[in-house]
């Protein structure tokens, strides 16, 4: 039986990472980004959020605020300002920076599982030409003037049809 893999400490984290780690959405997190002056992350060279150790804590006491503790957005500011300003950010007593359970360092043993399960099949791909599916619509109700034009039409191309077959019939019959 396996146990559980510590995870390295690591100096900085991606926001998918971060995310995935504390259990909120990136959208959620930029959000927070937006509302928290205390939460500024860096930039990769690529462009892309970074967060640190004290980044993280701070995402995680403002989850802990908004989800557990039922503030507001404001509520969680203000508290998050005076918890910060006095030194008292409460620290992680957790595994590791982001918790053993988020594997940002997967082990070897949980790759293994993952190449031994299959993949999923592809979801099918409609390309430019084919057509959307068909939905059958109901027609709308017509007046008697139409419904009769309708009918005349519908005869009409029934009896083109049956000339048309038995044009064919006589065609056919008189190859060699």
């Amino acid at each position: 039986m396996v146990g559980k893999a510590r995870v390295q400490k690591r100096l900085y984290y991606k926001i998918g990472e971060a995310c995935k780690a504390l259990g909120i959405q990136p959208y959620v997190l930029r959000y927070w980004e937006t509302e928290f002056p205390a939460l500024a992350p860096s930039k990769s060279r690529s462009g892309q959020r970074v967060y640190n150790e004290k980044e993280i804590g701070i995402i995680r006491r403002i989850k802990e605020l908004l989800y557990e503790e039922g503030y507001t957005i404001a509520g969680a500011k203000k508290k998050l300002e005076t918890e910060l300003a006095s030194g008292a950010l409460p620290e992680n007593d957790e595994d590791g920076p982001l918790e053993a359970e988020a594997a940002l360092g997967e082990t070897a043993a949980d790759d293994a599982v993952k190449a031994a399960e299959p993949a999923p099949p592809p979801a099918p791909r409609r390309t430019a030409r084919q057509p959307p599916p068909a939905v059958p619509l109901a027609p709308p109700p017509l007046d008697t003037e139409a419904a009769e034009r309708i009918q005349t039409l519908r005869s009409g191309i029934t009896r083109a049809l049956q000339e048309a077959r038995e044009i064919l019939v006589l065609l056919s019959s008189k190859s060699p």
